[in-house]
């Protein structure tokens, strides 16, 4: 295919207005790190204190979540394919009710630092290991995708240096998060949000005014066949439905937002996370649209066919500097937007990492100061940011962004969402525990409840057969149903992520239902025989 075609290139204003952005960055990590007596402990770095606000984390919640995979790959989403993306706002509103009713409470309760402590309190430490490893192996990946191909994109369109992009970006990211903790993490992504904003609104602005207004664009978009909606078709081998979008993005999006360490580690100090789904809402909407206004313009002169640039990804970046190029600071602006989106995800994504290694790998097994636990944490995170930047390198093998990102989600989130809702829900389902354990609703803490009969032999048997048989076998299954999905080549890409949590629910119920028979046809033989 042609190379891409640069219609515009960086002026002065632009690489202010994005030095600009990476310098307040910068300064924020800095404050945090000054303010407040410092960061005098772990908590304090990794937490915040647990004293964050609910707005600040709400807004930081909702830039996390919205990367610069939703400013690049959601427009060009809806140019090829049509702004059925937009039921998305369906998948965050169930989204969001599942985590505020029934993951939010829990780990609220708990107070954790690590998302993953709850599977060793209902479950075991190697439960709670595999969690973690799953964990570092998935979010290490997606954040070379978020740092790398945004890079990419912008480079190949606006001549924007590649590697000078991926290192100012990392290494300013790795600066604050390592220097301010979580308190930078949320505030820089404040300021993101606003920057992301600013920057979709000043493409869609000039595209209404240049296209004779908003209601030409919608017009057009849908003589073009792109406001077809409501596709209820049940196939699963299709890649966009009603079904798939809903309940298939659903399951991907609690994957991300209800058990990851990432979002767990903000929401714990909120009550309610309702004020995130404006915000999430919002943002979807500003990117469903600036993919409507891409159709409206080049709906007669696709820019990709025409071989002016050489993937959709660039298709924003080249509406950018085609529409915005005779106004010096504007694309710098969006490029801004573009890579505020990476660092949110970036930042939060090493912070988390930081803290499931301090909590999981390190506090269980070697015993130390609180004041030398925040200097190993700080010293993950400058660890963290270098792997983020170097596992960029290979995010190029990984194919389109959006899907790409997606699917790992899928696949590995979707697991971990199967354990977590087998622990909620089946208080019978057991591991290599003797008690059923749950949370009491006045302390929050954890307390011995009086199993069943059935989880009772269940898990009798279990002691006596010192064997993987109850739910760490079923984790160890999530890799079997992970091969098998990807295996599956024609199903759609959204409902990887079901596919895993449905089979690790179903062994798992099945498994602890099988070793309670078991072992009370065991306990029956034995009085028959002995008594």
């Amino acid at each position: 295919m042609a190379a891409a075609h640069i219609v515009g290139t960086f002026a002065v204003w632009d690489y202010v207005v994005f030095a600009l952005m990476l310098l307040v960055s910068a300064a924020v990590g800095v404050y945090c790190a000054m303010s407040g007596g410092g960061q005098q402990s772990s908590q304090d770095f990794l937490m915040g204190g647990r004293k964050m606000t609910a707005v600040p984390v709400a807004l930081s919640l909702t830039a996390t979540f919205m990367s610069a995979i939703t400013v690049l790959a959601t427009p060009s989403e809806v140019y090829q394919y049509g702004a059925m993306f937009i039921l998305f706002t369906l998948s965050y509103s169930l989204m969001v009710f599942v985590t505020s009713e029934v993951f939010l409470p829990i780990f609220y309760r708990l107070g954790v630092t690590s998302t993953y402590e709850y599977l060793e309190m209902r479950f075991s430490r190697a439960v709670r290991l595999c969690g973690t490893v799953l964990f570092i192996f998935q979010t290490v990946l997606y954040t070379g995708i978020v740092i790398y191909v945004p890079a990419l994109a912008l480079k190949q369109v606006t001549g924007f240096d590649l590697w000078g992009a991926v290192m100012s970006t990392g290494i300013v990211c790795t600066f604050y998060c390592s220097l301010g903790g979580l308190k930078a993490v949320v505030w820089t992504d404040v300021f993101q949000l606003a920057t992301m904003m600013a920057g979709f609104l000043v493409v869609i602005i000039r595209a209404v005014l240049l296209h004779g207004g908003f209601s030409v664009i919608i017009d057009d978009s849908q003589k073009g066949g792109r406001l077809n909606l409501w596709d209820f078709d049940p196939n699963p081998f299709k890649r966009h439905t009603f079904w798939t979008i809903t309940f298939g993005g659903a399951f991907v999006w609690i994957g991300i937002y209800g058990v990851s360490q990432a979002q767990v580690q903000r929401y714990v100090s909120c009550k309610s996370l309702y004020l995130n789904l404006v915000g999430l809402w919002a943002i979807l909407l500003c990117a469903v649209f600036s993919g409507l206004c891409l159709y409206a313009i080049y709906q007669d002169c696709d820019p990709w066919t025409a071989g002016l640039i050489s993937a959709p990804d660039q298709l924003m970046p080249y509406l950018v500097m085609d529409i915005l190029r005779d106004y010096p600071g504007l694309p710098g602006l969006f490029v801004a937007a573009a890579f505020s989106g990476t660092l949110s995800t970036v930042s939060s994504s090493i912070n988390a990492l930081a803290a499931v290694t301090v909590e999981d790998l390190v506090k269980p097994y070697i015993s130390m100061s609180d004041r030398k636990l925040s200097w190993i944490s700080k010293g993950l995170s400058l660890f963290y940011g270098a792997v983020c930047i170097g596992m960029a390198a290979i995010a190029s093998l990984l194919g389109g962004l959006l899907e790409a990102a997606l699917s790992i989600f899928g696949i590995i989130g979707g697991p971990l969402v199967g354990l977590f809702s087998l622990g909620i829900f089946c208080p019978f389902a057991n591991s290599t525990v003797s008690t059923v354990q749950f949370l009491h609703k006045k302390t929050g803490k954890l307390v011995q409840r009086k199993p069943s009969l059935l989880s009772y032999v269940g898990n009798k048997l279990l002691q006596q057969l010192r064997g993987m048989i109850g739910t760490d076998f079923v984790f160890w299954c999530s890799f079997g149903s992970a091969q098998l999905v990807d295996g599956w080549y024609s199903l759609s890409y959204l409902y990887f992520s079901p596919a895993g949590a449905i089979t690790v629910f179903a062994v798992g119920v099945i498994m602890s239902l099988l070793t309670g028979l078991a072992f009370l046809l065991t306990s029956k033989l034995y009085f028959l025989f002995f008594s």
